[in-house]
Order: C-alpha cells, then structure tokens, then sequence
C-alpha cells in the first residue's frame, strides 16, 4: 500500500530542504483550503487526510529523518491515517479548528486591547537639512486618550459591568457537530465588542469611546545623513485605540528639495566646477563650495580635460547613525568662451595658427618615421 503513496514533501508542495517554518506555512495554508466543512468538493476529506498524514511526519525531526531514509516503510504504512491518532501535534479537529479557522465566519477572536492605528505625515526638508540633520514641529489630527474617563469610556464615578452575553470572555463560542467531531466556532461577542465589559454610563466627553480627536503638535528628530523617501518612526506618538491599548507610531515620509548646484549618490556629493579653456590648459588654483557653507581651494593641474574629477575626502554626506562621512567629487566642466572681445579672437587665431604649424610638423614627423620603418622592412 506504501507503494501507491505520493511523497509527502510533493503532497506539502515543499522541497526536501524546506525548513520547519516552511512546512508549517504549507500545512496551514492546504488545511485550510482542503478542511471539510470548507471545501465540499469531491476528494476534498481525503486530500485533507493525506495533508495531515504528511505533516504528522514531516513536523517529528525523527519521524522526518526515518522518512528521507527510508521512505514511506521507515515510518509504517498508514502514518497518521487510521482515525487521525496525531494531527501534527494537534491533539483533535477541534484544536486544528481552533488553531486556523476561528472566526471563518467572519468573527474576530478577542486577544486583549487592540494596539492603536499607525499615522503617516509628509514632510518635505532642504538638501542642507538633510544632510546635517534637524527638529521639525509638526501638527498632525490623531485620536487621542480621554482625560476625563482616562480611556475606559466611563463617567467618572461609575463603573463598568461584565457583558451577560460572553460572560466577560469577549467572545462566543458554538460547538458544532461532523462527522469528524466537534468543531468550535469562536467569533468577537457583537454585544460588548470584544471588550468583556458593559459601560452603563458612558463618558459625556467622549461618549464612551475613551478616546477624543485632537491636534497635536509633535517634535521630529531628524538624523544626519538620510535621503529622499526615507521613513523616520516616531514611537507611540500614533493613534491611541478605543478604551485601552498602547497607541500607534508617527512614520514621517521625508521628500528632500533639490540643490541648486550640488548632487546627490550614496552618501557622495556632486559638484560641476566650470573653468575657463586657459585654466584647464595653464594650471590653476580655484575655489570650491562644499555643503559644510565653507569653501576649499582646488589645484587645477595644467592640461586638464573636461569631466576629470578631483575628490575631496571627507567633504559629503555623514553615514546615518555614524560618525564616517562620503567624499565630495568636483567635476571639471571647460567652458568654450563665447562674445570675444577683438584682442582676445587676435591672440586665439595666433595659436590656432601656431598649433596649425606644430600639426602639421607633427603630421611630417611621424610620415617620416613611418618611410624609414617601411624602408628598413623592404631592406
């Protein structure tokens, strides 16, 4: 019967690899899809037979390791299959029910006070800002704690009551019947919302929320060295939930404005210095911005050509939360000069025509070499 068996990492859709994590994901999510009481299709209880079956074995290290040995034999035949003696740990249906499909109905299930709603605020920072970092006031609308009732939704000097309907549980719970057993359903108790408690006498301020909208005005740090589109999390200061719960987290979506003449890559800054066509071929020493708001001087080596770069080490942007800094790279750009005055076209057609000359003796030099190279060949 082994024989007629399919393999239990292809039942789970898993490789032979897959880590315990991996398995379990796929247990739950093909238990979920194949579980009678969801799936009314034909072949839909034995395929959740066979998922359970090769979970059972799958999830036991030793049971595992006998299986990728041995095979189907190195853990007998009918693993798991004869009346579901092991769900993969789960002790009956009712556990696997409880496990994955509570509230399949469209039921929540109660786990405490929920954690308020996460805020998130645009906020838009100079290049220089986000370079060095800055504080930033925002003011932002958000639900905030009571101060009357202090969040429980009571007027002050009454009390709250257990819910008669869940008993305080916050939840209700139906058994049903199956062929398979007893199935729990469990959905959020509609008559207190989960809560477990009554407000007989709301709080006129709130009106039993335990929460008020207000505006607030909130202080951003911002950290040196962070870019366009980076997200900065300010703990707790989001939105608090109805009657308890620990509140939200600020995330402040940060658009940084352009500069006029510097550029950004990685903590690197980018500077185009333009200079003058006699700068490049002469030599010079010029002055550079950097985005410190000082200024460096630069040595122009002669004979320079247009787009070499010069870095200036140290000089970019600071690593976040680091004390190490990017370099600043100066691009050289050789301006053509235009609107010439009559001196300046004289002494510029004076070198065109003495750069014509050495050309052209250039030109001769090298026809020359290459006669007596081709002669000395033919020799």
């Amino acid at each position: 019967m082994a024989a007629n068996k399919r393999d239990y990492y292809e039942v789970l859709g898993v490789s032979r690899s897959a880590s315990d994590d991996e398995i379990k994901k796929a247990f739950r999510r093909l238990a979920k899809q194949y579980h009678p009481d969801a799936n009314k299709e034909q072949g839909a209880e034995a395929r959740f037979i066979e998922i359970n079956e090769a979970y059972e074995v799958l999830s036991d290290q030793q049971k595992r390791s006998a299986y990728d040995r041995y095979g189907h034999a190195g853990v007998g035949a009918g693993a798991g299959a004869a009346g579901f003696d092991n769900f993969g740990g789960f002790s009956n249906l009712n556990d696997i029910f409880e496990t994955f499909f509570a509230g399949a109905s469209g039921g929540q299930r109660r786990s405490g006070p929920q954690r308020g709603a996460d805020l998130r605020y645009e906020l838009t920072i100079s290049f220089e800002e986000a370079v060095f970092g800055c504080q930033k006031e925002i003011e932002l609308p958000r639900w905030e704690t009571c101060s009357t009732c202090r969040g429980n939704g009571a007027q002050p000097g009454t009390s709250t009551q257990r819910c008669p309907a869940c008993q305080g549980s916050g939840e209700i719970r139906r058994v049903q019947q199956s062929i398979f057993g007893q199935f729990v359903n469990v959905t959020m108790c509609e008559r207190c919302r989960g809560e477990g408690r009554i407000i007989t006498t709301p709080c006129e301020k709130c009106r039993g929320q335990g929460r008020v909208r207000n505006n607030r005005r909130v202080v951003v740090n911002i950290p040196a060295g962070v870019d366009d589109g980076i997200n900065v999390r300010v703990t707790g200061e989001g939105e608090v939930s109805s009657r308890g719960g620990t509140p939200g987290n600020l995330y402040v979506v940060l658009t940084v404005k352009p500069h006029d003449f510097f550029r950004r890559q990685g903590n690197d800054i980018l500077y185009d210095l333009p200079i003058s066509f006699t700068q490049a071929a002469l030599g010079d020493e010029v002055e550079v911005p950097t985005v410190d708001g000082k200024s460096t001087m630069l040595k122009i080596p002669a004979g320079t050509q247009s787009g070499r770069s010069f870095r200036l080490k140290g000089m970019g942007v600071p690593v976040v939360h680091s004390s190490a800094r990017g370099d600043q790279h100066v691009f050289v750009k050789v301006v053509t000069p235009t609107n010439l005055t009559a001196e300046q076209r004289q002494l510029l057609e004076e070198f065109a025509r003495i750069e014509a000359e050495q050309n052209e003796q250039n030109s001769k030099n090298i026809f020359r070499d290459l006669f007596e190279k081709t002669k000395d060949v033919f020799q």
